[in-house]
This record gives C-alpha cells, sequence and structure tokens, in this order.
C-alpha cells in the first residue's frame, strides 16, 4: 500500500472510531481489507488472511463493521485538501477534521434542518460570503469552512473556545455572551464545543502514536 493510500486508511479508521458516539472501550482493535473491487470493510472482526491491523486505543465509539464504496465509506478522501486549506490558513488539520466530524460526520450531502450544507454545514448566506457557489462540493466547502473558522479565529484572538461557540451559535450571540460577561449560555453549544475539542485530541493522538503511521 502506498504511503498516501495507508495516510488516507488511518484517517479512515479513525472517523469510524468516532463517529458513533458511543461510550468507548479501553481499546479498540480495528481490521481493514479492501476486496478485489476496492470494496473496503472495517470491522472489530478478524477478516481474514491479508487484512491490515490497528489499535486504537481510546477511540470515542464502539467499533462496528463498516462495509461499502463510495463516499460513505472513503471519508478520509478529502485529506490532502483538509491539509492544505489547513496549512493555508495556519489552523491544525486535526480541528479542520474535528469539526468535519461533528458537523457532518464526512457527509458531504449533510444538510441540517436550518439549511446549512456539506462538510463544514455553511449556512448559505455564509456560503456566498465565502465565495462558496456550490456547498455541497467538498473542494469548495472545505476551502470556505476553513476560512470561516480562520476568521472567527480572528475575531476572537485565538480563542477556540469561542471561534468554536460561533461557528456553532453565531457571532452575534458569542458577542453578546461576551458583553455580559457570561459564558457559553446554550448547552448545545457548549456540548458542540466539547466535542470537537476531545476529537481534535483524538485524532491527533491516533495519527501520531497511536496508529504509528
Amino acid at each position: 500500500m502506498s504511503s498516501r493510500a495507508s495516510r488516507a486508511l488511518v484517517w479512515m479508521v479513525v472517523a469510524v472510531c468516532l463517529g458513533l458516539g458511543a461510550a468507548a472501550p479501553a481499546s479498540a482493535q480495528i481490521y481493514a481489507i479492501r476486496d478485489e473491487n476496492g470494496v473496503l470493510t472495517l470491522s472489530d472482526k478478524p477478516l481474514g488472511e491479508g487484512a491490515q491491523t490497528y489499535a486504537v486505543r481510546g477511540a470515542a465509539g464502539t467499533v462496528r463493521a463498516t462495509r461499502g464504496s463510495g463516499e460513505g465509506v472513503r471519508s478520509s478522501q478529502w485529506d490532502d485538501v483538509i491539509d492544505f486549506r489547513a496549512r493555508e490558513q495556519g489552523i491544525r488539520p486535526d480541528l479542520v477534521r474535528a469539526v468535519i466530524q461533528v458537523e457532518s460526520a464526512f457527509n458531504p450531502r449533510a444538510r441540517s434542518h436550518k439549511g446549512a450544507m456539506g462538510l463544514m454545514q455553511l449556512m448559505p448566506a455564509t456560503a456566498r460570503d465565502l465565495g462558496v457557489r456550490n456547498a455541497y462540493d467538498p473542494l469548495e466547502n472545505i476551502r470556505g469552512g476553513v476560512a470561516y473558522l480562520r476568521s472567527l479565529l480572528t475575531r476572537y484572538d485565538g480563542n477556540e473556545e469561542l471561534a468554536l461557540a460561533a461557528y456553532n451559535a453565531g457571532q452575534a450571540n458569542v458577542d453578546r455572551w461576551r458583553k455580559e460577561g457570561n459564558g457559553i449560555e446554550f448547552p448545545e453549544t457548549r456540548h458542540y464545543v466539547q466535542r470537537v475539542q476531545e476529537l481534535k485530541a483524538i485524532y491527533a493522538r491516533a495519527y501520531r502514536s497511536e496508529l504509528g503511521l
């Protein structure tokens, strides 16, 4: 397997572990194998000869078998653009991945009941302001979403908690909370910020040491 393919598989395994959000075991053993048609299977059960094995300690979800092809499985196919746009904007790629995981679980066709679209769940007005013509295009969505995240980090002097709160609840709410001297008032937003920060740490730890690639 090429280094690029191995790297993509790393992020795919991590995304599967993180996406379920259930109580985690102390460690999880992941088996990965691709058949002659290019279909990838990830499972917590041995998959036979030729399968690769990964130990993921501290995963944020119980690992289940995931089988299929296309965008639903290849959650890491945008690794290069995530890395490029994150570096371009001076943001850690782990943070971008965590935001995408929480916002859309790496589903480029995701749409919220409020109308937020794509991987990074851009609202229509935000997408227009960022020059994103098609928010369901992963490349455009990531470019716009990372630029928006950068603008929030700049607005709040690098305060990641406030930037994430604004990404979730809007700048007007965060500005009001700050003016009133309050913390994040919405329970949903507090949970969102905590979840993104937890996943950012898990992504970083999994890539740096747990998977050893």
